[in-house]
């Protein structure tokens, strides 16, 4: 007998041992997004509605993979991918809400078409960068692991996405850990109007696993039983043999990217060969063949069907338009937090440097919360370059204190999939430089999730920062100014042991995104009293270093001990305002001291240009200005990268300019 091929299966149905009832399921379920379809794109020509994804000939896919999954397994679909929101059973009435940005939809207004989640339905919803859900994929597959659960992830993504980086992160995380996660890449041809010779010189993705050492299997994605069966016997094997598998479903796109786009670029004989491979029509036409259903049957469902749509969008177009409230928009970006201080149990303290307090604030973090994980380069057995997490691994194992691949964006996001299913992480950066790899699952994953669906996102990000050290242009940046004007995200910067480990201590009670700064200079330069049991500093609250009456010196992190070195320095009564948080920012206190002492000036090792202190000047000139009795000064880096040779980077840090700006404000 001749083999068939994957596009000879696409139109040749086969019981594959399933009962009538499921086939008949699998007809409804298909049906029904291919009307809402057809109603979307009526709505559209007519102006109801702005804009439609369509997955028209992709539907088999959706579909079938979603019934292969079990209820409480998670979902990460893509735009093209209705099938999976109606196969959940999600109410019409509210999916049609979320279409049209009404309050009762899923984002209350926030996102458009299929940018959104739903923790009850096990769905999390995709960004537009298309890539970073995979490596979130990651993180709920990994929790699923570490419990022992048997259980499997699926996520999509198309064809144009692998380009991207964290298609080949998340997939080669995946496979160094064996995560039980289904990468399923939809293959119909184009990403947006490049075809496939244009993205990829392979011939097939299922060529491409072989790199990864991953197992990969190709199906007819608009044959809907074998997209359905498939699936169903990967994800039964993957639950109890855990592992990542790569599957190829070969489809069709029939409208456009959007429907602005069209379809011009397309080849008329191309859409003709695919418009014959149609998943819906074909499938109904064997069923009917097969007696599984009669005439009557079709004609009954897509009455149904179509009554249940016209319902669902009579109560969605009903409700009024969303109002802008803006108390509402803000209380969502961050988790409603109330931060209570936990004082040590006893008095017992030690003089402990910046480095140790850091270490035993993370040890007893792990101790207090048992499913947190620790992630990053080389900090197992190891311990890092720094060596904070020497020991960890052979207290807490392997399973909690995980090394990494070089995959900042893909173990960001898999830390944001941990949190997804309730548990912690923390994602050590061996550099705060090489965050940027991770910009991405940071400003708009980690930082957005909660205002979109009210997503938590329990991740702590630890951050060695700072000049000083002779390390160069890429170990040595500030750069905690890329995210404090990204709303959802929390920024700690400690200046000295005492607060390093209580602050960080509160970053893991904290259920939102913290970036957690440590400037690597004062890892072991300097050294402070610290409680031997754990305790929490609340965010928000800054520090009066030192009360003075001449000038207000409002700064963080090193240059706390720039300021109070000057202050030795100099014949002044200086006030020395340590902000601790960055975000959520103190200003009640930095204008408290404004008021004190009339003058101010504003100190951050970061380069001028569009650091805090531009922030801070502008705030305190707006909310103080009767009280200044003088500009606000700053002093920070010039805009210049951080340079190698110790006789340049000490003319870079602020420091050596710091005294004769202190005397130029005291003298205006």
């Amino acid at each position: 007998m001749a083999t068939t091929t994957t596009n000879d299966r696409q139109v040749r149905f086969e019981r594959s041992g399933l009962e009538d009832q499921r086939l008949i399921e699998l007809y409804r379920n298909i049906l029904l997004p291919r009307l809402i379809e057809e109603k979307m794109l009526s709505l559209l020509r007519q102006g109801k509605i702005s804009k439609w994804f369509s997955g028209i000939g992709q539907e088999a896919i959706s579909v079938g993979a979603t019934m292969a999954m079990r209820r409480e397994e998670y979902i990460l679909p893509m735009h093209r991918n209705l099938g999976v929101f109606t196969t959940r059973d999600m109410p019409l009435e509210r999916l049609f809400a979320q279409w049209q940005g009404k309050m009762s939809g899923y984002s209350k207004g926030r996102e458009r078409s299929f940018h959104f989640g739903s923790k009850e339905d096990r769905i999390v919803g995709m960004i537009s960068h298309l890539g970073p859900q995979m490596g979130i994929a990651d993180g709920i597959a990994l929790a699923h692991k570490l419990r022992k659960e048997r259980a499997c992830t699926l996520v999509f993504t198309g064809d144009g996405a692998t380009s991207e980086g964290d298609f080949h992160e998340s997939v080669n995380v995946a496979a160094v850990w064996d995560l039980p996660v289904i990468f399923l890449i939809e293959n119909n041809g184009y990403g947006l109007s490049t075809p496939s010779r244009e993205q990829f010189r392979f011939d097939w993705f299922v060529d491409k696993a072989k790199g990864y050492g991953v197992e990969a299997v190709q199906i007819a994605g608009n044959n809907i039983v074998e997209v359905y069966t498939q699936l169903a016997r990967l994800a039964d094997s993957i639950r109890e043999e855990p592992r990542p598998v790569l599957v190829e479903c070969l489809t069709f796109r029939m409208r456009g990217h959007e429907e602005a786009s069209g379809t011009k670029y397309v080849p008329k004989e191309l859409m003709e060969a695919w418009a014959a491979k149609d998943p819906v029509v074909n499938y109904e036409n064997w069923l009917l063949a097969e007696g599984i259903i009669t005439s009557g049957v079709v004609e009954e469902e897509r009455a149904r069907i179509k009554q249940d749509i016209s319902s669902g969008l009579d109560v969605a177009f009903a409700e009024g338009d969303v109002e802008f409230d803006l108390e509402r928009e803000l209380g969502d970006v961050y988790s409603s937090k109330t931060y209570h201080t936990l004082p040590p149990a006893t008095e017992r303290a030690s003089e402990k440097r910046l480095v140790d307090a850091i270490r035993e604030g993370l040890w007893q973090s792990m101790e207090r919360h048992p499913e947190l994980v620790l992630m990053g380069q080389d900090i197992a057995e190891y311990g890092g370059v720094f060596k904070v997490t020497e020991g960890f691994v052979e207290q807490f194992g392997k399973g909690r204190v995980r090394n990494t691949p070089l995959c900042e964006s893909a173990i960001l996001g898999a830390g944001l999939g941990l949190s997804i299913q309730g548990m912690k992480a923390m994602v050590e950066m061996q550099f705060a430089d090489f965050v940027s790899e991770g910009i991405t699952q940071i400003c708009n994953n980690l930082a957005k999730i909660h205002y979109r669906w009210g997503q938590n996102a329990d991740v702590v990000v630890r951050m060695p920062t700072g000049a000083g050290v002779g390390a160069g242009p890429f170990h040595s940046q500030s750069n905690e100014a890329w995210f404090f004007k990204t709303p959802g995200l929390k920024i700690a910067y400690p200046s000295n042991p005492y607060d390093a480990k209580g602050l960080l201590m509160t970053a893991f009670d904290d259920p939102d995104p913290v970036l957690f700064f440590e400037h690597k200079a004062l890892y072991r330069s300097i050294t402070g009293l610290v409680p031997e049991d754990p305790y929490t500093i609340p965010f928000g609250q800054a520090a009066v270093v030192r009360e003075g009456a001449d000038l207000s010196i409002v700064t963080y992190g090193m240059g706390v001990h720039w300021a109070m070195k000057a202050q030795e320095e100099l014949d002044v009564d200086l006030e020395i305002i340590d902000l601790r948080t960055l975000v959520p920012l103190d200003m009640d206190t930095v204008l408290a001291s404004v008021e004190r002492t009339g003058r101010v000036l504003v100190l951050h090792e970061d380069t001028l240009t569009g650091g805090i202190g531009a922030e801070l000047s502008a705030r305190i000139t707006e909310r103080a200005f009767d009280h200044l009795d003088t500009p606000v000064f700053r002093v920070a880096a010039p805009d210049t990268p951080v340079p190698f040779a110790a006789s340049l980077e000490k003319g870079f840090l602020p420091n050596g300019r710091l005294k004769a700006a202190i005397e130029g404000a005291l003298a205006f």
